[in-house]
This record gives structure tokens, C-alpha cells and sequence, in this order.
């Protein structure tokens, strides 16, 4: 159903580029009649007021009495209308009589026939008698022919008459050349109401504004679809921060303004930049009806536009809709959104469709997300062959995802070229993974620079590996401003890091006052606090620890639970001495028992002293055995001297 009504939007939208395309031959004919109005060429306003068939009458009997007027607008009507055969003999009569734009519009009309040249002669004849839509045509003519110089003489006369047509050509060619002067006649063609003019007016000023530099410092901005154009309110880009803004800022409210007077007239791709213009800013419903206009005049990237907007809206059905005509226009970018929502419902087959269909149309987004799902399915060949041809293509992100697959494969030599090449591109993973490769070569060196790269680029686990270097070299300031980074980014183990740090420079607790307030938690606990609500357990032990020193039982309690459930036997043997010391004894030795048997001495050293209160002492001999076999030194040997305790006990 979806797809039918598409179907009938895009029949309705092609009968309107028909009818557009008829208006501009119009426009043509007109702009003649309309230039000499001494002579007087009445059809425009007759056309207006009149029935055309009513008009047409009246000139037929107007021209049979002589009238010259009226000769030449019935043959303007006839050319308007496509019947050359009729207009030819009204217009030639008209010419003959002097009239000049009967003689440009027969000219048009031996164009028409393929009489480029006769055309030509009758477009001079008109010109020299001061017709401007003539002197366009001719200055047309010559720059087809390759005589540039003649061109620019005519289409000059044209312009300086005040013809848009005229003017824009003119600027058109002075443009081509560089000419400096061009944008005086796009101005003045675009303040006639010529919208490609406007449009392409509102491109220079805006690439002017953001392109130029204004600082030592300063870089240019391109512009496509205009991704880097900033607010007409605010600051340009690339300004100097001393700089002044207001010539920038104006020349990009002016760009607007002809973006929104080209967009007004329907043209589409002014309407898409001001859409996008407008969502940069922020404001989306408006861009939205802008996106809107230029798609349904056909414009593939509104509709994809339109699409992302209706998306981020929270519409996904709507934004299928745009999507799916976008693609059908062979828009790369909304086939590959098409793929990617198919597959985040679990619709691989049509995900995978519409991939390759990207991918046709060129984008290499397309070829990289087949990588993606063939990976995905373990198709490990096809996932590497779409990672190569993303990646040959410039994608970066699959350059590092071949190399990661060739490093899975055992092939390093082969992987290192593609994550240099990722890294350089700017792949932030692609530094990373050159980190892990070279430290794994015992090349610290290197990986420390590959490290720092990714890391300045806010790579978390990177800027962990560079604060673990900085501690390595006793750098406690470096190692602490990217174990900062990088617990901010969310690692519990630079959270964790970073707390030991903070904790090392805790000044000694001092002995416990009675009735003294609770002491606050310190940042190093926060920072514990954060790591162990991650499940990293040495932070939950460490927790458990400062818990108990404020006399938070529960607190401690809960933490060395923790711990001890994920298999930390750290936390085990703490939950035990907290038990102990509490008189569950029983479920302390529990916890003991897990603890030794993961390779705790200590716990083991306890159990061999509850076993010997108990008398029992061939099992408190053997946790002895564990615990001087687990040590440490001095566990060892206390344990050695229990057990030979013991002995003499069982031999007594």
C-alpha cells in the first residue's frame, strides 16, 4: 500500500516537471512579446483576462484587416502552442512589416526547426533594433559555437537592458572565465526574480563567507550539501576569535535570504540547502517543510532529508516512506538508511537488498555495512570482501574492520597497512588497534604514540593504556589527567586507577575519637564507588575496606558480598573477617573455604586456626600445607609453625 501510493505521488510529480518544462519554453516566447511592448505583443495580458480560444479569434480577425500587432502575437500564440507550421507565415509577415519581436521569435521558432544559423540572422536582426530577449539569444548562440567574445557583446546588451535571461547567461559566462564581475549580474538577474540566479548567487556568497580566511589560524569549510554552514546569527566559521564577525555573519543572512527567495520559486535545491541550513540551527519544523518542498519537486536528497528529520522525530514509518522514493530515485544515502532499518527489525534479506543497492548507487556506506552484516552471520569471505571494497573506496571505519579480520586470521603483517591507513583517515579505533598491535610486539614505544594519538581523540580504553604508561614512568600528574578521561568515558578500570592514585596521597587516619561525626566520603571513594557499581571487584573490595574504616558495617558488608560472588577471594576472606568478627563464624568459614581454594593464603591460614580450636587437627594441618604453599612469607611462616604445633599435639 505504501509502495502504490508512492507510486501515484511520483506520477503526479513527473506530470509537474511536464508542466514546468512547458512554462519555461512559455517564458521564452513571452519575455519577447513582453520586451516590446511598443510594437505590441498583447498576448500575455490577453491570456490573462481572456478566453485563449476567444483570443486567438479576435487576433485572426485583427490580423486579416492588417493589424500588425496582432499578426505578431497570433504567431507568438501558435509557437507558445507548438504549431510551427501556423506561426511561421504570421511571423515571417510581421518581420517583414519591422516588427522586432516577431523577428526574434521567428528566430526561436527556426531554432526550434534545427535553422540554427537563419535563426541567428533573425535574432541579430531584432537585437540591433533593441530587442534584449534577442540580443540573449544570439549571445546563446555564439557561446555555443565556441565565440565567446560575441557572446559576452550580446548577451551584455541583453543584460544592461535589463533582462534576467540576458543577465544571468552573461554571469553564467564571466563565471566560467572567473571573472570577478560575475556576481554583479547574477544580482541583478536574481533581483528580477531569477531563481537559478538567486540560488547560485546565495552558493558564492555563502562559500565566500565560509571559505575565506580571516586569521592565522583560520581554515576554509566546503560545502555540498551544506553540512558546514553555521547559523546566519551567529559566528562564521573559521573566525579568527579576535576577529569581526559582522561581514561574515551578513553575507551568510544575505546567502539565506536569496536561498529562501530561489526556494520560494520552487527551486529544489535551494530549498534542500535552506533545509539544511535550517535543521543546523535547530530549527527542524520548518526545515521540515522546506525538505518537504524540494522533495516533492523531485529533489532525491530532501527526500532522504526528510527522512533522517522524520526519524530523529520519532516517525520511522513516515521516514520509510520518504527513504523508499529517495532510493527509487537512486539516492545512495537513503537505500543504505532503508538497509539499516531493516536490519536493526531483523530483516537481513531486505537489509541486505538494500545495501547493494547503495552500494550501486555509490555509496560507500552501503558496501560497508554488508561487511558488517556478513560478519555478522560468520560469512567471514563476503564480510571481508565488502570491508575491501568499502575500504579501497576511502571508508576508513571498514579499512580498520579488514584489518581486524586479518588480524583475527593471524595475517599482522597484512592487517598493520590497513589500520595505518584507517588511523591516518582519522580512525580513532584504527590508532587504538595500532597500540594494541605494536604493544604486543613489545614495541612500547610505538604503541605509547598510537595510544596518545587515539587517546587526544577522546579513544577511552586509549587514554587507560596512556595513564597506565605515565604511572609505569612515575608520572603521577600525566597519568592522572588521562585516567581522569577515560573514568569519565566510563572505564571502571581507570576509575579504579585513578582512585588509587588519589588514595595513595590520603593523608594517614588518624586514631578514632569517640563520638565523632562520620567522616565524608573522600573523591578517591567516589571514584571506587563508580568503578564497583561497573563490577570492577578490587573497587568493590577497596569500598568494602573504607566502608568498614567509617564503621559502615552494612555497607562493607554488601560490597564484599559482591565481590566475593563475582570470585573475588579477596572480597571472600573480607566477608569472612566480617562475619567472624560480627559471630557468624560458620558462614565466615564458608567464604574462607572459597577464598583458599581460589589461592588465598591468608584464608587458608584462618581455616587451619578454626579447625585447630575445634580440634581438629589433621584438617587443621592440612590448611596449614595450603597456606604455606599459597603464602605470603610471613603467612607461610605462621602456618609452618602451626602446623608444627600441630604435630606435637598428635604425636603427644
Amino acid at each position: 500500500m505504501v509502495f502504490m501510493g508512492d507510486r501515484a505521488t511520483l506520477l503526479e510529480t513527473g506530470r509537474f516537471v511536464q508542466r514546468h518544462a512547458r512554462n519555461a519554453a512559455d517564458e521564452i516566447i513571452e519575455a519577447a512579446g513582453a520586451a516590446d511592448p511598443v510594437l505590441g505583443t498583447t498576448a500575455v495580458a490577453d491570456a490573462d483576462t481572456e478566453n485563449e480560444t476567444e483570443t486567438e479569434a479576435r487576433h485572426r480577425r485583427a490580423a486579416e484587416r492588417g493589424d500588425l500587432a496582432s499578426i505578431s502575437a497570433l504567431g507568438a500564440m501558435l509557437l507558445r502552442r507548438g504549431d510551427l507550421d501556423g506561426a511561421e507565415p504570421y511571423l515571417r509577415a510581421a518581420t517583414a512589416e519591422g516588427d522586432r519581436a516577431a523577428a526574434n521569435n521567428l528566430g526561436v521558432l527556426l531554432h526550434q526547426r534545427g535553422y540554427a544559423d537563419e535563426a541567428a540572422g533573425w535574432w541579430r536582426v531584432a537585437a540591433v533594433a533593441g530587442s534584449a530577449p534577442a540580443a540573449h539569444a544570439l549571445g546563446r548562440h555564439h557561446r555555443e559555437r565556441g565565440d565567446e567574445p560575441a557572446a559576452e557583446y550580446w548577451l551584455r546588451q541583453a543584460a544592461e537592458q535589463g533582462h534576467a535571461l540576458g543577465a544571468y547567461a552573461l554571469a553564467d559566462l564571466l563565471e566560467h572565465r572567473g571573472d570577478v564581475g560575475a556576481e554583479r549580474w547574477l544580482r541583478a538577474a536574481a533581483e528580477q526574480g531569477h531563481r537559478e540566479a538567486a540560488y547560485r548567487l546565495a552558493m558564492a556568497l555563502e562559500r565566500r563567507a565560509t571559505e575565506t580566511p580571516r586569521g592565522p589560524h583560520a581554515t576554509g569549510t566546503r560545502l555540498p550539501v551544506p553540512e558546514a554552514v553555521k547559523s546566519a546569527a551567529g559566528a562564521a566559521p573559521g573566525a579568527a576569535p579576535d576577529g569581526p564577525a559582522a561581514e561574515p555573519v551578513g553575507e551568510l543572512a544575505e546567502a539565506e535570504q536569496w536561498f529562501r527567495q530561489a526556494a520560494a520559486r520552487g527551486h529544489r535545491r535551494a530549498a534542500l540547502h535552506l533545509g539544511v541550513l535550517l535543521e543546523q540551527r535547530g530549527e527542524l519544523k520548518e526545515a521540515g517543510r522546506w525538505y518537504l518542498s524540494s522533495a516533492k519537486e523531485g529533489e532525491a536528497r530532501a527526500a532522504c532529508a526528510l527522512g533522517f528529520l522524520l526519524r530523529d522525530a520519532g516517525d520511522e514509518e513516515s521516514a520509510a516512506v520518504w527513504w523508499l522514493r529517495a532510493a527509487q530515485d537512486g539516492d545512495g544515502n537513503a537505500a543504505n538508511a532503508l538497509g539499516a532499518l531493516h536490519a536493526a527489525r531483523g530483516e537481513q534479506q531486505t537489509a541486505e537488498r538494500w545495501y547493494r543497492a547503495a552500494t550501486d548507487a555509490g555509496d560507500v556506506n552501503g558496501a560497508y555495512n554488508l561487511g558488517l552484516l556478513c560478519a555478522a552471520q560468520d560469512r567471514i569471505p563476503q564480510a571481508e570482501q565488502w570491508y575491501r571494497r568499502a575500504a579501497y573506496a576511502g571508508h576508513r571505519e571498514a579499512a580498520n574492520a579488514l584489518a581486524v579480520l586479518l588480524l583475527q586470521a593471524g595475517d599482522a603483517n597484512g592487517a598493520e597497512p590497513w589500520f595505518s591507513k584507517a588511523a591516518e583517515a582519522g580512525s580513532v579505533d584504527a590508532a587504538f588497534n595500532l597500540g594494541i598491535l605494536h604493544a604486543g610486539r613489545d614495541d612500547d614505544r610505538t604503541a605509547l604514540v598510537w595510544y596518545e594519538r587515539a587517546a587526544a581523540a577522546g579513544h577511552t580504553e586509549a587514554a587507560l593504556q596512556v595513564g597506565i604508561a605515565a604511572l609505569r614512568d612515575g608520572d603521577e600528574l600525566t597519568a592522572e589527567r588521562h585516567l581522569r578521561c577515560a573514568a569519565g568515558g566510563g572505564s571502571a578500570e581507570a576509575a579504579f586507577r585513578l582512585a588509587s592514585v588519589l588514595d595513595a596521597r590520603r593523608p594517614e587516619p588518624g586514631p578514632a575519637v569517640l563520638g565523632a561525626s562520620r567522616e565524608e566520603k573522600s573523591e578517591c571513594e567516589e571514584w571506587y564507588e563508580r568503578a564497583a557499581r561497573q563490577g570492577h571487584r578490587r573497587a568493590q573490595v577497596r569500598v568494602g575496606m573504607l566502608a568498614a574504616a567509617r564503621g559502615d558495617l552494612a555497607e562493607a558488608d554488601r560490597w564484599y558480598r559482591e565481590a566475593a560472588e563475582a570470585g573475588s577471594r579477596n572480597g571472600a576472606f573480607n566477608l569472612g573477617l566480617l562475619l567472624a568478627r560480627e559471630g557468624s563464624e560458620r558462614e565466615a568459614s564458608l567464604w574462607w573455604t572459597r577464598a583458599a581454594r581460589a589461592g588465598h593464603g591468608r584464608a587458608a591460614l584462618r581455616l587451619a586456626l578454626l579447625a585447630a580450636r575445634r580440634g581438629e587437627l589433621t584438617e587443621g594441618r592440612r590448611w596449614c600445607a595450603r597456606a604455606v604453599e599459597l603464602g605470603p612469607a610471613e603467612v607461610a611462616e605462621r602456618a609452618a609453625r602451626l602446623s608444627e604445633a600441630l604435630h606435637q599435639e598428635l604425636t603427644a
